[in-house]
């Protein structure tokens, strides 16, 4: 008798436990490669109607209209959103740095990844597909599931797992990721006629460059096709009413210059949507927002605890306050060594180049793209427009500044009209304040021992003076 009354009353304190702590959710990353918001939810004309998964996606959600990344290039913005932290903090800023024993990287002691924190607080973990952080780390620590790689030796190696191998006695932390931008555009179920466009002032309005226009048109319509597979596998598993999906960019497309690698709008600006239970549905947010939020959200929707490092704030709190700025940084990006910060506010866009030595179309990995070539054939011939000449091959000025509600393609220079200089002079203070505050490890020269890592992998192409050291 007394052993029944004693199953009882633990039946009865396990019910309550269990109305007591709800089951924490699951959170789904579906993080993309090289993708621009060229989305029907965000407006774009082109893709109206052409991105049905991703728009629904929306409805059931919050959308973050000015979302940027703390880089414009995959391992850094990577880097820092796997720590909740910019890459210049950490100095994970270079790109597909520490590859090399003599050069590895070692986070600031104490410093936990994001799945190593949700791993520690009862998640299991995944990432399927590539990792791409800038320092070194035993992917078995950080997954649960698809850890094939014991280290970082090969660059980007892949992971595996599948949403339906995660445990189901526990919550999970999943990372998806798809190609976006860099897809292939003629996989698009229909393809952009190039004619019909008409590129920035940026670009010559030439066919080849009409065409990579269209080309990036057609490659967020493969990822509308893979959002949906994804989307539909986590409905497979039964657990997707639980689940708190979040889909994003490491940040903007591909094309030619002035895009990825570079801390311009179109490097920077990606789409960024939040949605399943708790989450506002159908909402806009035209709040700044920094992509290192996303990471500090993730903790709170998880009910853990943030640590002190991140950088980050959870963009549902009710306590939240709206960024009056957002900063990102470039820094070496494979061969090509250059160094810039911009600052976002809520009107302009302020530029600062370090590297005035060089100009803006160095030597770098696109040189044998078509469209680099045709920059350089229209500039030896003297074709090219003077304004576009003046922005790849002409003097690097050391301060940018641009009114994006007037010039939203960044084409006029304001930083030496006097009209503008206080608001210049309040940007640069922006900046310069959040180096002495974070202390930005960008200002200080890569190591010898990575830089001569680089030199050994790029060889010839390494033309920086950076590199002179190792040529003997």
């Amino acid at each position: 008798m007394q052993t029944r009354l004693l199953f009882l009353l633990a039946t009865a304190i396990g019910i309550v436990l269990a109305h007591a702590a709800p089951q924490k959710p699951n959170i789904l990353w579906i993080y993309t490669e090289d993708l621009s918001p060229w989305i029907g939810c965000y407006g774009d004309k082109v893709n109206a109607k052409h991105t049905p998964h991703i728009d629904a996606l929306a409805a059931r959600g919050t959308l973050l209209e000015r979302c940027y990344t703390p880089a414009p290039v995959c391992s850094a913005t990577r880097s820092a959103l796997i720590t909740g932290a910019m890459q210049t903090t950490s100095g994970t800023h270079n790109h597909r740095s520490s590859r090399s024993p003599d050069a590895y990287i070692n986070l600031p002691k104490g410093w936990k990844t994001l799945p190593e924190i949700m791993r520690d607080n009862g998640y299991a973990t995944m990432n399927r597909g590539k990792d791409d952080y800038n320092f070194h780390y035993n992917r078995s620590t950080l997954y649960t599931i698809g850890s094939t790689e014991a280290g970082n030796k090969r660059i980007a190696k892949p992971g595996g797992g599948k949403l339906a191998d995660l445990p189901k006695d526990k919550p999970f932390f999943a990372q998806i990721q798809l190609r976006g931008g860099k897809s292939n555009p003629k996989a698009a179920p229909s393809k952009v006629d190039p004619t019909t466009l008409t590129v920035p002032g940026y670009y010559p309005n030439t066919p080849i460059f009409k065409q990579i226009w269209a080309n990036h048109y057609n490659t967020v319509r493969v990822t509308d096709n893979d959002v949906k597979k994804v989307l539909d596998e986590l409905e497979a598993t039964g657990r997707a009413d639980n689940t708190i999906v979040f889909f994003f960019s490491d940040h903007g497309n591909n094309l030619s210059v002035r895009h990825k690698q570079f801390c311009y709008e179109g490097g920077v600006h990606v789409p960024c949507i939040i949605a399943g239970p708790g989450i506002p549905q159908a909402k806009r947010r035209s709040d700044l927002v920094n992509a290192l939020d996303l990471s500090a959200t993730t903790l709170a929707l998880a009910n853990i605890p943030q640590p002190t490092w991140f950088e980050g704030q959870n963009l549902f709190a009710p306590n939240f306050s709206p960024r009056k700025f957002v900063i990102s940084a470039r820094d070496r990006c494979d061969f090509t060594i250059d160094v810039t910060r911009t600052v976002r506010t809520e009107s302009f866009r302020y530029l600062r180049n370090y590297k005035t030595d060089r100009i803006f179309l160095q030597p770098q990995y696109r040189d044998g793209k078509g469209v680099v070539k045709e920059l350089h054939k229209m500039h030896k011939e003297g074709s090219l427009d003077p304004k576009i000449d003046h922005i790849y091959f002409g003097p690097r000025p050391a301060h940018e500044l641009y009114d994006l509600n007037n010039d939203p393609h960044e084409l006029n220079n304001l930083a030496e009209d006097p009209n503008y200089a206080d608001v210049l002079l309040q940007h640069i203070a922006i900046l310069e304040q959040w180096q002495k505050e974070t202390g930005d490890k960008g200002m200080q020269p890569e190591p010898e021992a990575s830089l001569k890592a680089i030199y050994k992998r790029w060889k010839k192409r390494c033309v920086n003076p950076e590199f002179d050291a190792f040529k003997n």
